[in-house]
């Protein structure tokens, strides 16, 4: 019991310290897992084995965490090392393409194809958010796209704020899109096994009708903004080309190459059998071998605050799941569903929402996973249709607030420093709708198609 109640009191301390943002959300992390640690495994516990199976150690160097010869299978509990090699992967590799201008060359030549026109860049930008953040992390598309989009408002003398809304929600909607687009998707991919082709073919399928609903949502929502700011007149010939922004060209194409490697690693991955955390360290390593002088430049743009943060969360679920914590909570839902599979969907949807909304989504999602396995295996419910739940929950409720999700975060940071401040009123006023669009979708289509 007394174990039982540091975790609930730690995790409940860590929230509550992410929620009021006044210390760096790695620091807060690290701190309450070293408490899980030295509290709850230590003094309460008294027990080297939970403390060792939290920190899954082990499991880097067995055969399995690299290659999968058979069927995938579900990790173990405590911090998901698969995961944290995977996004280390990926930051090195955005931070190549970033180096030699790709995210700022695409851009560019996007808003030159549509001629510059405020409307169709707004509905091209969109849908390059949602594309680009189906392979690469939300948070890293919004951070170029969001500053190129106050670039080319500065040029063509527009108001960027009701383009960055829109750009930030489909970034999120399209990182549901693929295990490999948002950080809770990765959490629920490599904890459960679930494959790139399993994501896309079920929370694809949900993101892409979704996508089309939103679209129309946002443009019909601003179309006022943007018929006042086509009437601005503008020299396009004046304006800088696309070329411009490529800062070196033979890592331009190394860059795009190493790209197209990663997703076709990602796509087939469930059939030669290569795990993320291969995917991930290959891809960083051949980065770096093909960056030369830059190697360095690229190691120190790494966020290495975001690898330590999950860390330090994966510790403190991890003390609620040694103490069966998640178990009871898994158990609570179970009772209130009375075993019917389709009140769970809406559930964990609806409530996974409006968590994600107010605080963090990856936090959440990083609890929830051993709340649904236990789910599953109680009341015999498919843990496959439990995760899409999740995954959409998570990843579409963060959009709702500017806190919701760590892109919101950014976008909204950026935009401000840029001297074009969102207020929360502003912000809500245009995501709230959407997201419950998307969710009450997404809960459809899983009745129609699962149940």
């Amino acid at each position: 019991m007394a174990a039982q109640i540091l975790a609930v009191g730690i995790f409940i301390i860590m929230f509550v310290l992410i929620i009021l943002d006044k210390f760096e959300r790695h620091v807060v992390a690290l701190a309450c897992g070293g408490a899980t640690c030295l509290l709850v495994f230590g003094a309460a516990m008294r027990s080297f084995t939970a403390f060792w199976e939290t920190l899954s150690l082990q499991n880097i160097f067995t055969l399995e965490f690299w290659y999968e010869a058979g069927t995938a299978t579900e990790s173990t509990n405590g911090i998901n090392w698969a995961t944290i090699l995977f996004i280390a992967g990926m930051m090195v590799m955005v931070e190549g393409m970033a180096r030699c201008g790709f995210f700022r060359w695409l851009c560019m030549t996007i808003a030159r194809a549509v001629r510059y026109r405020i409307s169709l860049i707004f509905l091209t930008f969109m849908l390059m958010s949602f594309v680009l953040a189906m392979f690469i992390d939300s948070i890293t598309v919004i951070l170029f796209l969001v500053a190129v989009t106050v670039e080319l408002a500065q040029l063509l003398k527009f108001n960027p704020i009701s383009m960055i809304l829109a750009e930030v929600f489909c970034a999120n909607l399209g990182g549901s899109a693929t295990m490999c687009g948002d950080p809770p998707n990765i959490i629920i991919g490599t904890s459960l096994g679930l494959s790139f082709a399993d994501f896309v073919t079920n929370t694809g399928v949900m993101a892409l009708i979704s996508l089309v609903v939103v679209v129309a949502y946002f443009y019909f929502s601003f179309r006022k903004e943007l018929v006042a700011d086509e009437g601005h007149v503008v020299d396009t010939a004046a304006l800088p080309t696309p070329q411009s922004a490529i800062t070196d060209k033979r890592g331009f194409l190394i860059s795009c190459v190493i790209f197209l490697c990663a997703v076709v690693m990602l796509i087939t991955h469930s059939q030669t059998g290569l795990t993320v955390a291969f995917i991930g360290v290959f891809i960083a390593v051949i980065t770096l071998l093909t960056s030369g002088h830059s190697v360095l430049k690229i190691l120190r743009r790494i966020d290495y605050k975001t690898l330590l943060f999950f860390i330090g969360l994966f510790v403190v679920v991890g003390g609620l799941e040694q103490t069966r914590i998640l178990e009871m909570v898994a158990g609570l839902i179970g009772t209130v569903s009375n075993g019917n599979v389709m009140v769970m969907v809406a559930i964990i949807i609806w409530g996974s929402a409006i968590a994600s909304a107010v605080v963090d989504n990856i936090p959440f999602a990083a609890t929830m996973i051993p709340v649904i396995r236990s789910l599953s295996a109680a009341t015999g419910a498919d843990l496959s249709v439990l995760a899409w739940t999740l995954a959409m929950g998570t990843d579409i409720g963060g959009n709702a607030t500017p806190i919701g999700a760590s892109a919101n975060v950014v976008g909204t940071s950026v935009s401000a420093k840029a001297g074009h401040p969102i207020s929360w009123k502003r912000y809500c006023t245009a995501a709230v709708p959407a997201t419950v669009l998307v969710i009450l979708i997404s809960m459809i289509f899983i009745f129609v198609r699962y149940l």
